[in-house]
C-alpha cells in the first residue's frame, strides 16, 4: 500500500496533498481485515448463517463495527477515527438490507449440512451500525452521498459501485498481495509444480506485455528454484511490477476529489493480475487441503455460536456476558455473541472448542 502511494505521489506531483500521508495508507492496509472470523471463509459462512435473522455476518462490516464501535479504545467511539480514514476503510459502501438476496428457505437440520457456497453473505456494512454510517456520509457534499450509496444489482446480492481514494489504494494493494504472496507461499508449501504453473505462463505471454515478454522464462525459473533467495526475486519483481504500474482515474462522478478519483492497473496489468489471482484460486483457495480446514473451522465456528446461544449465562465470558445482559432486544444479544466468537483467532477458538466438546 506505501509502495502504490508513493508511486502515485510520483507520477502525479500535482495530487500530492490530496493523496496525503503514508501513515493513512499503511493504516487501512492493516486494518482492513480486523473483521475477519476464525478460519476464514469457513468462519463467516457460519456466521452468517447463524446470523441470518439477527442481521446476518460479513466480514468488512465486522470491520468497521470493531473501528467504531467495539474497540475498547475511547468508552463511546471505537477508535475514534477521523472520517477520512474510516472512508477509507468501507469497501463497501451498503448496508446489508438495501443488497442482500432474500435468505434462502433451505431447511439445515445439522452444521454438517451447510454448504457454503449457498451462504455467502452480501459485501455491506450492518444495519445495526447505520448510524455511523450516516455519520460518516456527512462529511460528504449531499449530491456525492446520495451517488456514493448507489450500487449494481446481479444474480445474486446487490454489489456496491463506488468507493474513496485511499480505499482504492488498500484495496490495489490488497489484491496484489492475494495474487501475489499467496502465490509465493503455495509455492513453498508445494501445492502446485512448475508444470501446472505453465498454464499461468501461457496466459501471461499471451498479454503481449514488454515486460513479462522480457522476464517471464526468468521469473518461472526463480519461482521454482531450490534458493529461496530466488524466489524473493521473483516475487519482489511482480509486486514491484505492479506497484509501478498504479495509476489515477479522475472520471468518477463525483464533486468531491477524495471520491472523483481512484487507483487503479492499466488493462495489460490488470489482466495480469487477472491471471495470477484466478490461478491462486483455482489452485490455491479451492484445494482440498484450504477447503478441508475451511470446513472443519465452520464446523467448529457453528458448534461454538450454538453452545454460547444456548446457554450465554453459563458459558460466556464475564465482559461479554455482562453485555448481552444489556442488550434490548434478541437480535441486539445474539450480536454480541457473534461479536465475541468472531473475535477469536484460529488458535483461541480451537483452544475453547477442546474445553467445550472433547
Amino acid at each position: 500500500g506505501a509502495g502504490i502511494h508513493a508511486q502515485l505521489k510520483m507520477r502525479y506531483p500535482e495530487q500530492q496533498e490530496l493523496l496525503g500521508s503514508t501513515s493513512l495508507i499503511e493504516a487501512l492496509c492493516l486494518a482492513h481485515d480486523l473483521g475477519h472470523p476464525p478460519f476464514g471463509h469457513g468462519g463467516e459462512v457460519a456466521l452468517h448463517y447463524l446470523m441470518r435473522e439477527h442481521g446476518g455476518f460479513e466480514g468488512n462490516g465486522q470491520t468497521f463495527r470493531i473501528v467504531t464501535t467495539l474497540e475498547p479504545y475511547t468508552e463511546m467511539y471505537g477508535m475514534n477515527l477521523a472520517r477520512r480514514s474510516l472512508l477509507g476503510l468501507v469497501k463497501y459502501p451498503v448496508t446489508m438490507s438495501r443488497v442482500s438476496a432474500p435468505t434462502p428457505t433451505l431447511q439445515i437440520n445439522c452444521s454438517r449440512e451447510l454448504k457454503a457456497d449457498d451462504w455467502v453473505p452480501a459485501k455491506a456494512l450492518y444495519d445495526c451500525d447505520a448510524a455511523w454510517f450516516d455519520w460518516l456520509l456527512e462529511g460528504i457534499p449531499t449530491e456525492d452521498a446520495q451517488q456514493f450509496i448507489d450500487y449494481t444489482p446481479t444474480t445474486l446480492h446487490g454489489k456496491a459501485k463506488y468507493k474513496s481514494l485511499d480505499c482504492s489504494v488498500m484495496e490495489l494493494a490488497d489484491d496484489i498481495a492475494y495474487a501475489i504472496h499467496d502465490l509465493e507461499d503455495a509455492i513453498t508449501l508445494n501445492m502446485f509444480d512448475k508444470e501446472l504453473w505453465q498454464q499461468a505462463s501461457i496466459q501471461l505471454s499471451e498479454l503481449e506485455d514488454p515486460w513479462f515478454s522480457q522476464q517471464l522464462h526468468h521469473l518461472s525459473q526463480e519461482l521454482f528454484s531450490p534458493h529461496p533467495y530466488e524466489r524473493k526475486n521473483a516475487i519482489g519483481a511482480l509486486v514491484n511490477y505492479f506497484i509501478t504500474s498504479s495509476e489515477l482515474k479522475f472520471d468518477l462522478p463525483f464533486i468531491d476529489p477524495l471520491l472523483s478519483r481512484n487507483a487503479y492497473l492499466p488493462p495489460t496489468a490488470s489482466a495480469a493480475l487477472k491471471i495470477f489471482k484466478q490461478f491462486v484460486f483455482h489452485h490455491v483457495i479451492c484445494s482440498y487441503q484450504v477447503q478441508s480446514a475451511e470446513y472443519k473451522g465452520q464446523q467448529m465456528i457453528m458448534d461454538l455460536f450454538e453452545a454460547y446461544a444456548s446457554d450465554p449465562e453459563r458459558l460466556l465470558p464475564d465482559d461479554v456476558r455482562a453485555n448481552w445482559r444489556n442488550q434490548q432486544t434478541e437480535t441486539q444479544a445474539y450480536r454480541v455473541i457473534s461479536d465475541w466468537v468472531s473475535s477469536l483467532t484460529d488458535q483461541s477458538a480451537q483452544r475453547i472448542y477442546q474445553q467445550l466438546f472433547v
